[in-house]
């Protein structure tokens, strides 16, 4: 069984999630992998220090939706108490979690889950249990050494991961994927840091969930679509950049990058792309409606008219 936790490691409901996943896996073997979300984008680099209570950072960060919806601080803690926390358990920072989400990339790639796993919990356990500022790449280094990452730590000093983690974060979105932590089995969810009651019923039903595989390239086409959406352009053409590296003559790959290129104003690329569309698919009135559309905001009325009126002519949808 393969489990796709989506979780940000400065989610108190995450570190709660992962122990009802620990208890709802005892005698079942899984394959647990972590991907990030990030619940508080706007945390700063360098940490600033949490005032009052411990509370959960602002954005999707799930309680188990039997309890009150806005839990209140002391919720937290009373929930993570029976849960086998401390009583003091809590943050004393507030801080990107970017690099330590680079920090779990890079060991699923370099050790596989087993090592990530233990990479996530050495996290959780300093932000939460040690009050670390887990945006200090020396604590980082640290816990790479003890969870057995080695010198590959090294690589958080330049832009390893980086990239890795910023597209996994445009893939949940497009997979709608934000709320941490949200637990994924083929394409079915768990949303939030539910019982383990409830986790075991979702694992036990997992055998029935259809776990076919699309090929990656299908699966950055859907993605980059419900970014474009999403009014998401240029994550879209973050994902779709792959597929035009390699793809390149692929008319579906052209055509939503020719949407993606209009719709964050990169005029000039758009035109480019769709001029070779309506070239190589004269009767796509939907390329020629898209043409028309860039010529008239670069300023070429004249002939935006001609591909306005016959995409018109071809679907009266778009006269």
């Amino acid at each position: 069984m393969h489990i796709e936790v989506w979780a940000d490691m400065v989610c108190p409901w995450a570190y709660i999630g992962k122990r009802r996943l620990e208890k709802a896996l005892a005698g079942r073997t899984a394959e647990v992998v972590w991907r990030p979300v990030r619940i508080d984008p706007t945390a700063p680099a360098q940490a600033t220090p949490v005032a009052g209570p411990s509370t959960a950072p602002p954005g999707q960060c799930a309680v188990d939706p039997v309890a009150s919806a806005g839990a209140l601080p002391q919720d937290v803690l009373q929930v993570a108490e029976r849960e086998g926390f401390p009583q003091d358990w809590g943050p004393a920072w507030r801080v990107s979690s970017h690099d330590a989400h680079r920090l779990a990339l890079l060991a699923y790639e370099h050790g596989g889950s087993a090592l990530q796993n233990r990479v996530v919990e050495q996290i959780m356990n300093a932000y939460f249990l040690d009050g670390a500022d887990i945006g200090d790449r020396r604590i980082l280094h640290h816990i790479a050494a003890r969870t057995g990452l080695g010198d590959r730590a090294a690589l958080l000093d330049t832009d390893a991961a980086d990239r890795g983690v910023r597209e996994l974060l445009l893939i949940g979105k497009a997979r709608s994927l934000t709320t941490s932590p949200t637990f994924v089995i083929g394409n079915r969810s768990l949303v939030g840091a539910q019982s383990v009651e409830a986790i075991v019923e979702f694992l036990t039903a997992a055998k029935d969930f259809s776990t076919r595989q699309l090929p990656e390239e299908v699966n950055r086409l859907r993605w980059s679509e419900s970014l474009l959406e999403q009014r998401g352009p240029l994550g879209a053409l973050t994902l779709l950049q792959p597929l035009l590296d390699q793809h390149a003559d692929d008319v579906n790959v052209r055509r939503l990058a020719a949407r993606a290129y209009f719709h964050s104003a990169q005029l000039s690329r758009a035109h480019d792309v769709l001029r070779s569309l309506a070239a190589d698919a004269p009767d796509d009135a939907y390329v020629r409606l898209l043409l028309g559309r860039t010529l008239q905001r670069l300023g070429q009325d004249d002939e935006a008219a001609v591909h306005l009126k016959v995409a018109a002519a071809m679907n009266p949808d778009y006269a």
